[in-house]
C-alpha cells in the first residue's frame, strides 16, 4: 500500500523541484494563509471575549491643605475627610446614587415607630493590623464623640442617643424620639477601641495615630513623607488586603498636598496628579474627564431682621428677590432648599422670577423713594411723641399733664426758674405759662388777638408745647444694608453681582469679606451680620431642621436667617419623624411654600462638585455625593488596568 503523505526525506526536497516563480507564488499564498489564519484567529478571539477590569495601577490625587486629622472623631478639613473616606469604614455607607447602605452592618432593623435602631455586624470582621472588630469599637467611637471632654464636631449628631452592646456583632441604639435621618448618621467611621482607649481626652488630639490609622476601610497608610517644616509632601496608600467587601482594583493611592489652587492645577497640566477637585469647570485639556456631580447643598443671601431694621420690612425683602437676576450668576440656580433635582420634589409654587420694574413698584409701595435723584432709595418715618398735651389747664388743675407741663416749663430758666414739678397748677406755673405765650406770641396769641398771655394752656397753647417739648424728628431710613461673606474670589465676585443688581433697585450694600474661619467665628456663631452670603449642605435624608427650625436661631443652630414659623416648625418636627418618603415629600413641600412666601433670603444657585480625573481612570459611576469626601464612593470599582476574558 501507497502511503498518503510525502515521507520526510521527500519534504526537503520540495522547494528544490520548484522554479524560481513557482516558489514566489507558494510563498505569497503561504503568507496569504497565515494571515487569514491569524485574523480569523483574532476575530474569534474579540468576539468571545471582553475586556475587564484588571487590579494593579497608582491614582496619584492632588489635595489643597494638610492633613491633621485622619481620623474620623475630629476630621474637619477636606484632606482630612478624604483620608478618612478611604480608610475608614461605618455601619452604613452611601452608594453611587445616594443612597444608604450597609457597610460593616449586614443588616438593620427599626422598632418602636423609629426609636430604637439595632445593627447586626457581619463576622468575621477585622481592623488592618488583624484584630477582630465588635460591637464593643462602634460604642467605643460613639461614646467618644457623645463625651464633651473630647470636642469633636460630631457631637451635636449624637446627643441624647444611648448606644449599647447587646453582643460582639449586635448594637442597640435608643431615640428618645424618632428621627428618620438618623440612619445617615452611621456613616460615621468606626474607631479601633484597642488601639484608643488608653488615650486621654487631653492627648487625643495630639495622639500620633491621628496620622498614622488604623482603620478597616479598603485602602491603609502605607507612608507619609514630611518635608523639614513638618509639613505633608505626600502621603501612600495600598488596597487593605483584610477589607470586608469587594477589594479595589487600583493597588496604589498617593496623595499629594498643595497650597492653593493655581498650583493644582499647574501640577495637573504637567501630569503630576491624576484627580483634583475643581471650584468650576477648568478645562484641563484632552487627557483629562470632567465629572459634575450634584451636591446637596445651595447658596443664599440670608437676612438677619434682628440686625437690620430695612431688612426688617418684608416688601424689600420681597423687592430683593424680584430684584435679582439668578440666571446673571452663571450657576443652576434653586428657588427653595429642598433642592427638587435631587431628592427629587416637585418644584415650589411660588417663584420670583427676575422682574426689576416689579421689584421697585413693591419699594414704591413700601414707601422707599429716590427724592433727592441719587439713585439710592430711603423712607421718611414719623414717629409719634412719647407724650401730647391734650387738655384745657388752668390755675387749680392737677395730675399727669400738669406734671409734664412743668417739666416742659422747666426746661425755659427764664420763663420758669423755680422748676417745680408738683403736678399741681399754681400761681407760679401761671405765671409760667404767661411768659411762655408771650415768647411765642406769633404762634399763641396773635392768631386770637391777644396781646398779653392769659395762663391758660388753650389749644394754640398746647400745639406749640407739643412741638417744643415733645415732638420727634422724622426718622430717614435708608434702603442700606452690609453683606458678609467669605473672601474666596467666586462668592467675592457674586456678591459683587449682587451689589450691583441691587443698586439698580435704589439699594446701597456694602460687602465685608472675611476669612472662613473668621466669618464662622465672629459673625455667624454669634449672627453679628446684617445679611449673609453663604452656603448650606443638606444630607441624603433632606432634614432641614437645623437651618430652618426656630430652636436653630442661635449657635449651634444653623438658621442663619433667625427664621421664625410656628406653622413651619411643626412640619419640620414632623419631617424628622418618620422613615416614610411620601410623608416626607408631603410635609416637605408644605415647609417649602411656608418658607417662601416669608422671604427670609435670596435662594441663589446650587453648584454641581466639579471633580478633573485622568481619563486613562475608568469605572467612576457616582452621580451624587453629600460632601467632596464622597467622589471616593464606588472606589473599588475604579480602574486604570484592563485584561480579556472568556465571554
Amino acid at each position: 500500500m501507497s502511503k498518503k503523505w510525502p515521507t520526510r526525506s521527500q519534504r526537503r526536497q520540495f522547494f528544490k523541484i520548484l522554479s524560481k516563480k513557482e516558489k514566489i507564488t507558494f510563498l505569497a499564498f503561504f503568507l496569504l494563509f497565515l494571515f487569514s489564519f491569524s485574523f480569523l484567529l483574532l476575530n474569534f478571539y474579540f468576539k468571545n471575549t471582553e475586556k475587564v477590569p484588571s487590579k494593579g495601577g497608582t491614582f496619584i490625587e492632588g489635595v489643597i491643605g494638610q492633613p491633621r486629622f485622619i481620623n474620623p472623631v475630629y476630621a474637619n478639613s477636606d484632606a482630612d475627610r478624604d483620608l478618612v473616606q478611604l480608610i475608614f469604614s461605618g455601619l452604613m455607607k452611601y452608594d453611587e446614587n445616594l443612597n444608604i447602605v450597609p457597610d460593616l452592618a449586614e443588616r438593620y432593623e427599626i422598632e418602636q415607630e423609629g426609636r430604637i435602631y439595632k445593627f447586626y455586624l457581619k463576622e468575621n470582621l477585622l481592623w488592618q493590623d488583624k484584630t477582630p472588630l465588635t460591637a464593643d469599637d462602634i460604642v467605643f467611637t460613639i461614646r467618644t464623640i457623645q463625651n464633651p471632654d473630647f470636642k469633636s464636631p460630631l457631637q451635636a449628631n449624637w446627643v441624647g442617643i444611648e448606644v449599647e452592646k447587646i453582643n460582639e456583632l449586635e448594637i442597640k441604639f435608643t431615640l428618645k424620639k424618632p428621627y428618620g435621618a438618623f440612619i445617615e448618621n452611621c456613616i460615621l467611621g468606626i474607631l479601633p477601641k484597642h488601639i484608643w482607649q488608653s488615650v486621654s481626652s487631653e492627648n487625643f488630639a495630639f495622639e500620633p495615630f491621628n496620622l498614622e490609622p488604623i482603620g478597616s476601610g479598603p485602602y491603609k497608610l502605607k507612608k507619609i513623607k514630611q518635608n523639614g517644616s513638618n509639613q505633608i509632601k505626600y502621603l501612600i496608600l495600598i488596597q487593605n488586603p483584610l477589607y470586608h467587601a469587594k477589594k479595589p482594583y487600583i493597588s496604589k493611592i498617593e496623595f499629594l498636598f498643595f497650597t492653593n489652587e493655581e498650583e493644582l492645577t499647574k501640577a495637573a497640566r504637567k501630569g503630576k496628579i491624576k484627580g483634583l477637585s475643581l471650584t468650576s469647570s477648568t478645562n484641563l485639556g484632552k487627557k483629562w474627564q470632567n465629572y459634575s456631580l450634584l451636591l446637596p447643598r445651595y447658596f443664599a443671601v440670608f437676612f438677619n431682621q434682628e440686625s437690620s431694621e430695612v431688612l426688617k420690612e418684608k416688601k424689600v425683602r420681597l423687592a430683593l428677590n424680584y430684584g435679582t437676576n439668578k440666571q446673571a450668576i452663571n450657576q443652576k440656580f434653586v428657588d427653595s432648599p429642598i433642592l427638587p433635582e435631587i431628592y427629587g420634589f416637585n418644584e415650589p409654587s411660588l417663584q420670583y422670577e427676575f422682574d426689576i420694574e416689579k421689584a421697585k413698584s413693591i419699594l414704591e409701595e413700601a414707601g422707599f423713594k429716590d427724592e433727592d435723584g441719587n439713585g439710592l432709595r430711603e423712607k421718611i418715618i414719623t414717629k409719634e411723641p412719647a407724650f401730647k398735651f391734650t387738655s384745657r389747664l388752668t390755675k387749680g388743675s392737677e395730675g399727669k399733664e400738669v406734671r409734664e407741663l412743668q417739666k416742659c416749663l422747666a426746661e425755659f430758666p427764664e420763663i420758669y426758674p423755680e422748676g417745680e414739678t408738683s403736678g399741681y397748677f399754681g400761681e407760679k406755673t401761671k405765671q409760667a405759662v404767661i411768659k411762655f405765650q408771650e415768647k411765642y406770641y406769633e404762634d399763641i396769641l396773635q392768631p386770637y388777638g391777644y396781646t398779653k398771655g392769659t395762663g391758660t394752656v388753650g389749644k394754640s397753647t398746647r400745639a406749640k408745647l407739643n412741638e417744643i417739648c415733645f415732638e420727634e424728628p422724622d426718622e430717614v431710613l435708608a434702603l442700606k444694608f452690609s453683606l458678609a461673606t467669605v473672601n474666596q474670589p467666586q462668592m467675592v465676585e457674586n456678591a459683587e453681582l449682587l451689589k450691583e443688581q441691587w443698586r439698580a433697585l435704589g439699594a446701597e450694600v456694602e460687602i465685608e469679606t472675611y476669612s472662613l474661619f473668621q466669618l464662622e467665628q465672629d459673625f455667624i456663631k454669634p449672627r453679628n451680620y446684617e445679611s449673609l452670603f453663604f452656603g448650606e449642605v443638606l444630607g441624603a435624608i433632606p432634614d432641614p431642621f437645623p437651618f430652618w427650625h426656630s430652636s436653630q436661631k442661635k449657635d449651634p443652630g444653623l438658621n442663619l436667617a433667625l427664621y421664625e414659623n410656628s406653622e413651619a416648625d411643626k412640619l419640620l418636627e414632623e419631617n424628622r419623624k418618620t422613615s416614610d418618603s411620601e410623608i416626607r415629600a408631603e410635609k416637605l413641600a408644605l415647609f417649602q411654600d411656608i418658607l417662601i412666601e416669608d422671604v427670609p433670603c435670596v435662594f441663589l444657585y446650587s453648584p454641581d462638585f466639579v471633580y478633573a480625573v485622568s481619563k486613562e481612570i475608568k469605572g467612576i459611576e457616582i452621580k451624587k455625593i453629600t460632601d467632596p469626601s464622597k467622589r471616593f464612593v464606588g472606589i473599588e470599582n475604579w480602574y486604570i488596568k484592563t485584561k480579556r476574558v472568556w465571554k
